[in-house]
């Protein structure tokens, strides 16, 4: 059985992907049956101001192990809940549109660009029946949200960031003339999106495993199923999905299919890539683009890692807290916490601030070059500063960007962190981009790096200027 992770130390990312394999999104489980759907229901009253919460009376884990975070509650800071919200007022107006459905139109309204999509082939999601190489799964995606489709179904799926409680899972009927209502989920989702929750402390997470199989579902290579993460490298990503777009001598599991164990004779024999579209491999004129993008793909698994982890600390750190202090210190200051609860929350946010500066992160060995049009819609969303710079420039050549500290320091998931976690983050960030924390952990950054990192962060996030102006970092 697997332990608790109640401890992580400071600089060592490693045992943060071993606590928590924080990856990127696959669909619906099929381990539970489909009649089984979470209700959304009102959140109980702390028994006082000064205790933690009492359970609420659910067989969902997350509500015992974490009941400051009121998981079953209604989830209401979020993408999904904000489109539900226009839909019902009557100020989106959704259309249906074969092979498709509302996908199109669900994305528009999302604000989520085409070129975002990624093909998966391997039959790890609830719609199993109806994916194999000829029919992948479609995922589409921006900061917060992704959307999965499928051929042949009629179900859309949703996953996104809630400033409170982290990943929230919706799905909704793809069929013309029904309820235009996207129903939150959690039993089917969480059956594999916390693989931790069975043995108590884990929390709602992402998915993106490479796993090589064959049509009929078949594992290729036995124990090659793997989570994967900035420091996963490039070699070993992308089993059972599509990949397009140019890599130059990168290789990667991308685009690999066989009928058969058997007739596997070796990955490198394998191997399909630097593809500018995957026409000819399937037809792909039912889905919005015919790529699957290598950028997006890197963009994808970088947020959803972050994601996870911010997850991890926001309901770990609020639960110690409580526990430590009472829920009325939910609000209090770094100082107000005693030295125990310091150390303790320290070893919860180092993973988060390595994973901000992409500690561990796998190099590039050569130019990856998209060929979807993702690298233009992605860096025109900024925030720029006043000389153009934004921590969205790509770079692709020797990592994937140009600035190394992750732009989800914008994101609703990070901004929802307590107080004194994201003003312990900002002033460890401003230790290692002034050149204070002189540690190995961060002998990744060059001095022209943090110079340039803290001279936008400074511009575009007030509150980070704020904190770093008012206070010394704290070790």
């Amino acid at each position: 059985m697997m332990k608790r992770d109640t401890h992580v130390g400071s600089g060592a990312r490693a045992a943060a992907l071993a606590l928590l394999s924080s990856v990127a999104v696959t669909t619906l489980s099929s381990a539970e049956p489909a009649s089984i759907s979470s209700v959304e229901r009102v959140s109980p009253s702390a028994a006082s101001s000064r205790s933690v919460p009492a359970p609420a009376r659910t067989a969902l884990r997350y509500d015992w192990d974490y009941p400051v975070i009121d998981y079953s509650g209604k989830a209401v800071q979020n993408d999904i809940a904000r489109l539900q919200e226009r839909i019902d007022r009557g100020e989106v107006k959704l259309e249906y549109h074969p092979p498709r459905g509302y996908l199109d139109s669900i994305l528009k309204a999302l604000g989520i660009d085409p070129s975002s999509q990624t093909l998966v082939h391997s039959k790890t999601s609830l719609q199993k029946d109806v994916i194999d190489p000829d029919h992948p799964r479609a995922i589409y995606f921006n900061d917060e949200t992704y959307v999965a489709w499928v051929q042949n179904s009629d179900l859309l799926e949703f996953v996104t960031m809630d400033r409170d409680k982290g990943p929230v899972f919706y799905s909704m009927h793809n069929v013309e003339g029904g309820p235009l209502h996207l129903d939150r989920e959690m039993h089917r989702c969480l059956t594999c999106h916390d693989t931790y929750s069975m043995s108590g402390g884990g929390v709602p997470r992402f998915l993106f495993v490479s796993t090589l199989v064959a049509t009929n579902g078949e594992f290729l290579v036995p124990n090659l199923s793997r989570d994967t993460t900035d420091a996963t490298p490039i070699s070993q990503r992308w089993g059972g999905w599509y990949v397009s777009g140019l890599h130059g001598k990168q290789v990667h599991l991308g685009n690999i299919i066989a009928h058969s164990a058997r007739e596997f004779e070796g990955v490198e024999k394998s191997r399909r890539g630097n593809l500018r579209t995957l026409d000819g491999l399937f037809d792909t004129s039912p889905y919005l683009r015919n790529t699957s993008d290598i950028v997006a793909l890197l963009v994808f698994e970088h947020q959803a890692y972050m994601h996870s982890l911010i997850t991890r600390l926001n309901f770990k750190a609020r639960t110690l807290v409580a526990r430590e202090h009472g829920a009325a210190a939910a609000n209090a200051s770094w100082d107000q916490f005693s030295p125990k609860v310091q150390r303790a929350l320290k070893a919860m946010i180092e993973p988060v601030v390595e994973g901000l500066l992409f500690v561990d992160s796998a190099p590039l060995t050569d130019k990856i070059t998209g060929t979807a049009g993702f690298e233009k819609a992605f860096e025109a969303r900024g925030p720029y500063d006043s000389r153009g710079r934004s921590l969205r420039k790509l770079n692709l050549t020797t990592r994937l960007f140009e600035y190394p500290l992750s732009y989800l320091i914008y994101s609703e998931g990070f901004d929802g962190l307590p107080d004194y976690a994201r003003k312990y983050i900002y002033n460890r960030l401003g230790e290692v981009l002034s050149g204070r924390d002189t540690s190995q952990t961060f002998a990744h950054l060059s001095p022209a790096d943090r110079a340039n990192i803290l001279e936008i962060l400074t511009e575009t996030k007030p509150e980070f200027a704020a904190t770093v102006g008012a206070s010394p970092a704290r070790r």
